[in-house]
């Protein structure tokens, strides 16, 4: 399994959001996982200018890295999300890839792949986040599998506890484990389809203005029937 890690944290490797994700990249590359790190410090992607470009011909017109990372999550198997809490919500390093995903979210183009959301904070309320990132994994097409937060209180001599470091690898894990099985979970599966649906009849309103995605999801309709004119074939 080779998973992408995207760490959205101003403190890059040195965070305590780069420590408690590099427990969950210990359990995933225990279970057989090949993993890549790739720090969002702002810089690399930028915010998004809302074009729609990337609605148009499929790829971004801003000049920085964020086609690369995209290509490099295309082609990957799991995403690992990371990012502080900061005022109830991700940073800002995280949005602004998220809101560059716009095209990506338009025809779910990461489905298929599994992912899983790290949070730290100083005092609490993470679930809210984690919810939020996961839900941002589901919207691009990736199975989310659960994600691990810690507070400070978990850091009480500069150092995670064993309980969180444990939660932290087996998350990892369990990454490695459901993409293995092909692990689905009927209300995400409801969920997905359901803004599949949504997105398609979005974009197909959207037409004369949004030509590539508009091209995909007429590719995917008639390769759709084509695999149900084949099985009706063979039966």
């Amino acid at each position: 399994m080779k998973t992408i890690a995207l760490l959205a944290s101003p403190h890059r490797l040195k965070g305590n959001t780069a420590g408690l994700m590099n427990f969950v990249i210990e359990g995933a590359q225990k279970a057989g996982a090949e993993t890549e790190i790739i720090c969002l410090d702002g810089h690399n992607v930028q915010a998004c200018n809302g074009c729609d470009v990337c609605h148009r011909n499929g790829t971004c017109a801003q000049k920085d890295a964020f086609e690369e990372i995209k290509k490099k999550i295309e082609q990957a198997d799991g995403v690992i999300l990371g990012s502080p809490n900061y005022i109830f919500s991700v940073s800002a390093q995280l949005k602004a890839f998220m809101d560059r995903c716009c095209g990506i979210v338009h025809c779910l183009s990461f489905e298929g792949k599994y992912g899983a959301s790290v949070v730290t904070s100083g005092g609490g309320g993470d679930d809210p986040i984690i919810q939020y990132m996961n839900r941002f994994l589901l919207v691009t097409g990736i199975h989310p599998i659960g994600g691990v937060h810690a507070t400070m209180a978990a850091l009480p001599n500069g150092e995670f506890t064993e309980g969180i470091k444990n939660r932290a690898r087996e998350l990892g894990a369990d990454l490695v484990a459901a993409w293995r099985e092909k692990r689905t979970d009927p209300e995400v599966t409801m969920e997905m389809n359901a803004f599949r649906k949504r997105m398609r009849e979005l974009v197909f309103w959207k037409k004369e203005e949004w030509t590539y995605e508009y091209n995909l999801w007429q590719n995917r309709h008639e390769e759709i029937e084509s695999a149900k004119a084949s099985e009706d074939q063979r039966l």
